[in-house]
């Protein structure tokens, strides 16, 4: 198990850092107020460390605790995901983890479709980059343009895309929730 090899490296870490500083177990003891048979056995391996002994010895040395316990670097915080294409359009994630918000860069295509409303639990927020993003919200018909955003109850029947006129490119912010679409029938013509 990963934790049961960090922490089986922490005791030689000690003895390490307490020798480059060249401070002696007694010495330690005293500016930590750990006992010197406790220390020992720490360096040891014979002690499993906890926080209430690896914080005073950091604070003494004057280390992180990461430094201590030889947390791994943190990773790369880029997002590096491939383009999903889906019925045309174009989705980037922006994030990695599942569940929880999840944001995506979306290019729609210079299209003119026909709205099909639909509704999920939950809110979407949209900020659009470049060109103009048709929405239709419930009983509004709008257009959004570079700059602009909109936040809306995804409960209220909803659809969005390019206006016909040029690609469009924004950011898309959900819940969960969102990645459950249901899609609302249309009523039926008086014809």
């Amino acid at each position: 198990m990963v934790t049961d090899d960090v922490l089986a490296e922490v005791g030689p870490r000690l003895r390490r850092i307490r020798k480059d500083r060249e401070v002696t177990l007694a010495a330690l003891a005293e500016a930590t107020g750990i006992s010197v048979s406790t220390l020992s056995r720490l360096e040891s391996g014979q002690r499993k460390p906890g926080l209430d002994l690896l914080l005073p010895i950091a604070q003494a040395h004057q280390v992180s605790l990461d430094e201590l316990v030889g947390a791994p670097p943190v990773g790369d915080p880029r997002v590096r995901s491939r383009p999903i294409v889906h019925g045309g359009r174009t989705h980037w994630p922006l994030t990695r983890q599942p569940g929880g918000l999840q944001a995506y860069k979306v290019l729609e295509p210079k299209r003119r479709l026909e709205p099909e409303p639909r509704t999920h639990e939950g809110y979407e927020w949209l900020y659009i980059l470049s060109g103009k993003l048709r929405l239709v919200l419930g009983d509004h018909d709008v257009v959004l343009t570079a700059g602009e955003a909109a936040e809306f109850d995804t409960r209220v029947p909803h659809w969005f895309g390019s206006t016909g006129e040029g690609p469009v490119e924004f950011l898309s912010l959900f819940g969960p929730q969102g990645e459950r679409m249901h899609v609302r029938a249309r009523p039926k013509s008086k014809d």
